[in-house]
């Protein structure tokens, strides 16, 4: 699975992950950190990643041009490094899904729903 976390997101959590977030990134280290999100988004895209964000800003690109990137849309106020890895590593199946389905481009996590 490949991952672009947000600047809204530590770019630590690359070294909380498991091997099989292993082509994750951050957009600091891809050069992004000042970057727009539409070029955000365009970046994702073009190296298939997806979207790893707290910011509702992703949705509405999202709902004004679909999809590829998918997001993952964390709407759980701010989280620690180690709750955001802990998240991401329990619901894999649920993210895998995700990944493989063709008919959904976000999924949102909130307090109700992890």
């Amino acid at each position: 699975m490949k991952l672009l976390f947000d600047q809204n997101i530590s770019h630590r959590i690359l070294k909380k992950l498991p091997e099989m977030y292993s082509g994750s990134s951050h957009v600091k280290t891809e050069g992004l950190l000042n970057a727009s999100d539409l070029e955000i988004w365009e970046y994702a895209n073009l190296h298939q990643f997806i979207i790893v964000t707290q910011d509702s800003d992703f949705n509405d690109i999202f709902l004004l041009n679909g999809f590829p990137p998918k997001i993952l849309w964390f709407r759980t106020g701010n989280l620690r490094t180690e709750e955001l890895s802990f998240i991401l590593i329990n619901q894999q199946i649920d993210i895998q899904d995700f990944i493989n389905s063709d008919d959904l481009g976000c999924l949102e996590f909130s307090k109700t729903n992890i």
